[in-house]
């Protein structure tokens, strides 16, 4: 039998790893492409909150591991269930990086395949939003998504 259905994207980001890990773990740098606001930083064992007010979003980050410029997983529930997912940071050179995303949990039916869809989609648009934030200052959310009410 087949494990859990399971994300996987990459993208190559021109900046160093740690300040691709910094975006990550920082919630004022994290407000700038990905969440509204977050708790505080990203931690082992630690639990952070955070806020998507594009889409009408709460939830909380339950951080299982990090490896400083290198690695940060959490569970959280943000596709309905609550599901790992994983981000792990490869140097290319001095000056890039590739950010692999996974996302895994959901069973094989037709409501895991919906989830697991769904979260594909979301983790492409985190990256390109986090390579727009690193590289141009630029932020994708801002205006991206209509508010839920």
């Amino acid at each position: 039998m087949a494990g859990p259905l399971e994300v996987k994207t990459e993208l190559r980001i021109s900046k160093p790893a740690h300040e691709v890990f910094e975006a990550i773990v920082d919630p004022k740098k994290m407000s700038r492409y990905f969440i509204t606001t977050g708790s505080e930083r990203m931690e082992t064992g630690k639990t952070v909150h955070w806020t998507f007010a594009d889409v009408g979003c709460e939830l909380d980050a339950k951080v299982k591991k990090m490896e400083k410029d290198r690695y940060v997983s959490f569970l959280w529930s943000a596709s309905g269930v609550e599901a790992l997912a994983e981000i792990r940071l490869e140097p290319v050179d001095e000056a890039a990086t590739l950010v692999k995303v996974s996302e895994s949990g959901w069973p094989h039916d037709e409501k895991g395949i919906e989830r697991c869809v769904g979260q594909s989609k979301g983790w492409v648009h985190f990256l390109c939003c986090l390579k727009a934030f690193l590289e141009y200052g630029v932020n994708l959310r801002s205006g991206g998504s209509k508010r839920r009410l």
